[in-house]
């Protein structure tokens, strides 16, 4: 299914305690190691339509707490592996359905049906995961396309659902049970359009036992979600660009049961535009709250 490119900037601080942008809540002897689970997103959620980069761990489950960085991939400070770049100003430039933020690309394999207007991908399968994409296209006047047409095409709702049991054997073994599925629609694909609005929901689960590279026996409930609400961004065929309006809600919640001693954190991210080149963002860790910004483009957080 059609993802964007995402950024991939080295965070070297472990993530929830980048400077000034972490709270400081601890809640058991493992509290850090769970903190290390926010560095990537629930296996396979990067199949599915959401604002969380993805990692190069090709559908793999969270090889699960030890040793190495945290911050994930992606943008320094935001949790799940990252910012995807088209919410941050890094997607490349472009025009039309296939191209600029949230462009879209469909592949040629999928089936058509004239009796509920949907084009259906799949299933296929990933590492243990199976995933299904079901595309509604339409034209500017709210008619079903078979396909998208590049000067036409003006809006395109692609909903995923991937499940299965993924597994890791590098650096330990860890086995997880997944279940994400995601729903967006891109509307202003048209080829004369001048801004895109995204509207959206995802969510992740998964599920995982096993053991580390360290030896530690571990399991560990990871869940995702986000809701991307009236999120409006011109598109240009020179220039990258950035959201100027709406917002995006991001969700994270671990569970970590290592050597029999568990311990729960959670994190939310609200992030605002309002058509300056500053986005607001708030971070909540367990019930604290604190308000940060985010320079655009291709900014990190800075609290203070």
């Amino acid at each position: 299914m059609a993802r964007s490119r995402f950024l991939t900037l080295a965070a070297t601080t472990t993530l929830l305690g980048a400077a000034a942008c972490s709270l400081d809540n601890s809640n058991g002897p493992n509290a850090f190691l769970s903190d290390l689970a926010f560095s990537t997103a629930p296996a396979g959620l990067d199949l599915v339509s959401s604002s969380y980069a993805p990692s190069d761990s090709s559908g793999m489950p969270w090889g699960g707490p030890g040793r190495g960085r945290g911050g994930g991939p992606g943008m320094g400070g935001f949790m799940g592996g990252g910012l995807g770049d088209a919410f941050i100003g890094g997607a490349a430039p472009g025009r039309g359905p296939h191209g600029g933020p949230f462009g879209i690309r469909i592949d040629d394999s999928c089936v058509y049906s004239a009796g509920t207007g949907d084009l259906t991908c799949g299933p296929t399968v990933k590492n243990g995961l199976t995933v299904t994409s079901i595309y509604t296209i339409k034209n500017a006047a709210g008619a079903a396309q078979s396909a998208i047409d590049s000067l036409t095409t003006n809006s395109v709702r692609v909903r995923t659902a991937v499940t299965g049991t993924a597994t890791r054997s590098r650096e330990g073994s860890v086995t997880a049970t997944v279940n994400n599925s995601g729903d967006r629609t891109v509307t202003g694909l048209a080829a004369g359009s001048t801004q895109r609005t995204v509207n959206g929901t995802s969510q992740g689960n998964e599920t995982a036992n096993g053991t580390n590279r360290d030896g530690k026996t571990f399991s560990s409930v990871r869940t995702a979600a986000d809701t991307t609400t009236g999120l409006v961004i011109p598109v240009s065929a020179t220039t990258q660009t950035y959201p100027t309006a709406g917002t995006v809600t991001r969700r994270m919640k671990v569970i970590m049961t290592i050597d029999g001693t568990s311990s729960t954190r959670e994190r939310r991210e609200v992030i605002t535009y309002d058509g300056t080149a500053t986005a607001k963002l708030q971070i909540t860790e367990n019930g604290a709250t604190k308000n940060c910004t985010v320079a655009l483009p291709r900014g990190r957080p800075s609290c203070s």
